[in-house]
């Protein structure tokens, strides 16, 4: 009876060429052949891990091809490869390095699912929001340029990145520079996917001929007059369908070379020679056309065509689901094996989609934006009910803030579903669009706190600490679901700007209000006689509980208000606290510097208020991946260390003035 191969023997079989590479130098003396073999056992790698440790799925399926061909034809880490979006990266880490570590994806202490500097000389620019490549590219380029080195400087764009802004900022400087830069567009939204291959290569020499424009004018002009005629003569039916047909596949014909032609234009007027678009999976096209641009010289635009979750054929079919991958999920089918009953609680983000709908059946004023992220913020299910009040504008958060100003100045009531991360991305737009007119435009901030794995760039932790300085701005911080319902009804009764912010992850399903909300105010929901914990958000139920467990262990009487607002702040409350119980502990999942306790210590402060203080919040640091507990245990915002906090404001000496 034939032996069944090991879990090591079949691990090893899949990795026959990966196993083999340690460095992108080990890339060089593999042939095409072996390129795609290598493309296949990277895939199945990728899957493997995630499959186990969740992540980005989609995006990194699509470009195994492209940064295989990149390392193959130029010389990192001494030629500069920058990549937009950071998730287009995880071939790219496990090829250079960080194979037999890439299972710690997204762990604690583990590797990170982004593009980062202090990880790997190969991350020349560290990467998680879009759009920043090909400005940072120009940054490499003029820095070379000034030493009067010779390095490469590529940067892959893609996944939507080009519909932000700032890579036409990036675009257009690059090509006024005229400098040395590789601009590759990893393009798997295009409609013209199928126009790839021998036919696109064809294709991109024609439309370089005058001819090719008189003759394309020629021929839909013929095929018009033939399709006339067989319609007008009854006689032909037969030849009428035929004409039809003719003319449909000229129109598709024409759709297809005025996508090719279009981006040529525009590119080529921005001062970029523009090649493409070309076959991202196929490394024999792939590999000779970046051997050819390397020694060009230039700003160059190299346009791609892959396919979001190339090789899995459920990833493929339904590439915005896969843009993200949960951990747990069955790598053959994708679906995430289910455990306990769970899903009975909803998430913070469907109570808000939940409430948005409520509320617009309602009022038809209510609209709705979101910069590409319907699914994740909610937005996809509002989209189902009012398709004509959602609007999607692309990896463009600053465009999304000023049109919701725009909407708001005419008379509706926008609302911009955004992540708490995001929204750094149009600070400006914030104050000088929409407060400076105090114009009644409602934040609801995803992702509030910290959000574990995805690390530095994506943790919403200083959403109240930029949102609380702005002028005339509302922020209002639930504690549980139905504070959150009641939040979005206030704040979208307001005459001027307001946010809220909530965590990822599952709510509590609590649906009745403790108390009202009023703008404003806050609410005891316990009272003591020796300190009080003043807390911002869902830390107002893990408060009750150290309170509790305090009572029975210290025979401490600890107080808890659920603070609701970081503005404005309840002062009449903070003043009769500061009179009654002048030791307090603050709780926020938010930066220190400017947060939710610091607005407290300012407002009593401001009073002239004596009282002894403690604040529990993020230190002036940046918040790693990994899984919140362990990350808040790290900072210093465990239960235990609140615990400490209280237990140290207790045994304080007598309280003094903030």
């Amino acid at each position: 009876m034939k032996r069944k191969p090991s879990s090591s023997e079949e691990g090893a079989r899949k990795m026959k060429l990966l196993k083999r590479i340690e460095s992108p130098a080990d890339l060089k003396a593999l042939s095409i052949e072996e390129l795609k073999e290598l493309a296949a056992e990277i895939r199945r790698y990728i899957i493997e891990v995630t499959s186990v440790r969740g992540g980005h799925l989609g995006a990194p399926l699509g470009a195994v091809e492209l940064t295989l061909a990149v390392h193959k034809v130029f010389d990192a880490p001494r030629d500069k490869i920058i990549f937009d979006v950071g998730h287009q990266g995880y071939a790219h880490k496990i090829i250079t390095g960080r194979r037999d570590v890439f299972p710690t994806l997204r762990s604690y202490k583990g590797i990170a699912g982004f593009l980062k500097r202090s990880e790997s000389e190969y991350d020349c620019y560290g990467a998680g929001h879009a759009s920043t490549s090909i400005s940072a590219a120009v940054g490499f380029a003029q820095a070379r340029d000034l030493r009067g080195s010779d390095e490469k400087v590529v940067a892959i764009i893609g996944d939507g990145a080009m519909t932000g802004g700032l890579a036409y900022e990036g675009l257009n400087n690059a090509g006024d520079l005229g400098t040395d830069i590789l601009v590759i567009l990893n393009d798997n939204m295009m409609s013209i996917a199928e126009n790839v291959g021998a036919v696109s290569n064809f294709l991109n020499r024609l439309l370089t001929a005058p001819l090719y424009h008189r003759a394309k004018d020629d021929i839909e002009d013929l095929l018009n007059h033939l399709n006339e005629k067989a319609l007008i003569d009854k006689r032909f039916p037969t030849i009428a369908k035929l004409g039809n047909q003719i003319l449909d596949k000229a129109h598709k014909l024409k759709e297809s070379l005025k996508h090719m032609v279009l981006p040529n234009i525009l590119f080529e007027e921005l001062g970029f020679t523009y090649y493409g678009p070309i076959p991202g999976h196929d490394l024999s096209v792939l590999i000779p056309m970046l051997e050819q641009i390397k020694k060009m010289r230039g700003p160059i635009l190299l346009h791609t065509i892959t396919q979001k979750g190339k090789g899995v054929e459920w990833a493929e079919t339904h590439p915005e689901k896969y843009h993200g991958a949960k951990p747990g999920y069955n790598p053959e089918t994708g679906e995430v094996v289910k455990k306990g009953s769970g899903g009975s609680v909803p998430t913070w983000t469907a109570v808000f989609s939940e409430e948005l709908i409520a509320m617009a059946r309602e009022n038809k004023d209510i609209v709705a934006l979101t910069a590409a992220m319907p699914s994740g913020t909610g937005l996809d299910k509002f989209r189902k009910v009012f398709p004509e009040r959602c609007f999607d504008v692309g990896i463009a958060e600053g465009h999304a803030v000023v049109a919701a100003a725009g909407m708001a100045a005419a008379g509706l009531r926008p609302v911009v579903a955004v992540y708490s991360t995001f929204l750094q991305r149009a600070f400006d737009m914030i104050i000088h669009d929409v407060a400076i007119q105090n114009l009644p435009v409602f934040f609801a901030m995803d992702r509030g706190g910290i959000v574990g794995d995805d690390g530095e760039t994506h943790q919403g932790v200083f959403d109240m600490a930029y949102m609380r300085m702005i002028p005339n701005m509302t922020v209002m911080v639930p504690k549980d679901d139905a504070e959150l319902r009641a939040m979005m009804r206030l704040g979208l009764s307001l005459p001027g700007p307001a946010s809220v912010r909530y965590p990822r992850g599952s709510a509590f399903g609590i649906t009745k209000l403790t108390s009202p909300v009023r703008r404003g105010r806050a609410e005891r929901l316990r009272e003591g006689r020796d300190a009080v914990i003043l807390a911002f958000g869902p830390a107002a139920l893990e408060a009750l509980e150290i309170a509790e467990e305090l009572e029975e262990s210290e025979k401490l009487s600890v107080g808890v208000v659920n603070m609701r607002f970081v503005k404005p702040l309840d002062l009449p409350l903070l003043l009769e606290l500061a009179r009654e119980v002048p030791r307090m502990v603050t709780i926020e999942e938010g930066v220190l510097a400017g947060g939710a306790g610091s607005a407290v210590a300012e407002a009593l402060a401001d009073a002239g208020a004596k009282v002894v203080l403690r604040r529990i919040g993020v230190p002036d640091r940046f918040v790693e991946h990994g899984v919140p507990e362990l990350v808040k245990n790290d900072l210093g915002m465990g239960k235990e260390d609140i615990r400490r906090a209280v237990l140290e404001v207790v045994r304080a000496a007598a309280p003094l003035s903030v």
